[in-house]
């Protein structure tokens, strides 16, 4: 079925997307995913280009459009071509909305500029080695003293959190005030007492930097507090979340496209007992059930994009199309893993990549189990 999302105007913008990936990072990013880090060099020529803060204000220099499909037109160029590495979702889908809707004037004033131009990279901490999906469990505290808060605790998981200037931090100001006591801090690259651990291995995205953080002692100006008071940190994170599982719906959504288009064409030209293996029923078959499912998994994203665009999509939609795409993309590439044969488990095929790269979606950004929960809890019983 046709798709029609996207105006001409998105069209010709995917053209300079791909123009930029075939020509700064195709070239670059085995290289990347050896080094485990992308350079802070190709933000800054994506900044060039238009392709951060869509939603920032033009004063700022942004474009001051709030139309989640350029998002999605950088996410879909990103994961055909299997950079993995490139941070840049996190920065547009999930950053954007803290740093351009809970900011006033001066703090716009200080970071909006950087980061539409990707001289500021952005990253949230959230997760700790002891909370992940349960955000009310954080341990780590923001004590204000006079016009500063001083921040303990540690942060893990944090994707762009070797290259970051600016993290979003999730802290407690009121321990005993449950949701209400949570607040968002942005700590800045070169604070006092913030360090960052190892730049964590991981089964896939090699090229991604996911690091620790550690916060001993860190004096936060409360001119960092994003919001107009303390304790509103949980329900804005709330308020964001279902833009963030969006974002990876597209990316899942993607890629299971994109190794499904490369297994088509590796069983037309793969042979086996003198014939192409797609012409065995079985083959057929299995490609007929997964086109399907991923036909009709992108029509139902394509219409939360359009949800999103008119402040219609909940935190439900969002939940819905999280765990079913990502679930489907981890089916789709381990299938075309199998129909690869023993080159499905050689990485210099792209599905060995994306079978390895796969596997984190169905767990960041709320496990399977939460959005089900999510879901479940919808019904009022």
């Amino acid at each position: 079925m046709r798709r029609d999302l996207f105006d001409e105007e998105h069209d010709l913008f995917r053209e300079t997307v791909r123009e930029f990936m075939a020509r700064e990072v195709v070239p670059h990013h085995a290289q990347w995913e050896k080094d485990g880090i992308v350079p802070r060099e190709v933000w800054k020529k994506a900044g060039e280009l238009g392709m951060f803060g869509f939603s920032v204000p033009e004063e700022y220099g942004g474009s001051g459009i709030t139309d989640f499909r350029y998002n999605v037109v950088i996410v879909e160029e990103i994961i055909r071509v299997g950079a993995s590495g490139l941070g840049f979702g996190l920065h547009n889908d999930i950053m954007a909305p803290y740093l351009v809707d809970l900011t006033d004037d001066e703090q716009k004033q200080r970071w909006l500029p950087g980061f539409a131009s990707g001289e500021l990279i952005t990253a949230i901490g959230m997760t700790e080695p002891g909370a992940g999906s349960d955000l009310q469990g954080i341990r780590t505290t923001a004590v204000r003293e006079g016009d500063h808060y001083v921040v303990n605790g540690q942060k893990t998981f944090i994707t762009n959190g070797i290259n970051s200037d600016l993290v979003v931090v999730v802290t407690k100001t009121d321990p005993s005030a449950g949701a209400r006591g949570t607040s968002l801090l942005v700590v800045e690259r070169g604070m006092e007492g913030f360090t960052r651990g190892r730049n964590l291995e991981k089964v896939g995205m090699h090229a991604q930097d996911t690091a620790e953080l550690f916060f001993e002692n860190v004096r936060v100006p409360v001119a960092n507090l994003l919001g107009e008071e303390e304790g509103q940190g949980f329900f804005q994170l709330m308020n964001n979340l279902p833009q963030e599982r969006l974002s990876i719906a597209v990316a899942a959504v993607a890629a299971a496209e994109t190794v499904l288009e490369q297994t088509i064409e590796y069983c037309r030209n793969r042979t086996a007992f003198g014939r192409s293996i797609g012409k065995f029923q079985n083959t057929r078959f299995l490609l007929a059930e997964l086109a399907t499912e991923v036909e009709i998994a992108r029509h139902y994203v394509d219409k939360c994009v359009r949800a999103l665009n008119a402040k219609e999509l909940t935190a439900v939609d969002a939940a819905k199309a999280k765990w079913w795409t990502t679930e489907l993309q981890n089916k789709v590439v381990d299938r075309c893993v199998q129909l690869h044969g023993g080159y499905g488990y050689m990485l210099e095929y792209p599905v060995a990549k994306a079978w390895l790269d796969s596997r984190v979606q169905t767990i960041y950004g709320g496990t399977t189990e939460i959005m089900k929960e999510i879901i479940g809890r919808s019904f009022g019983f």
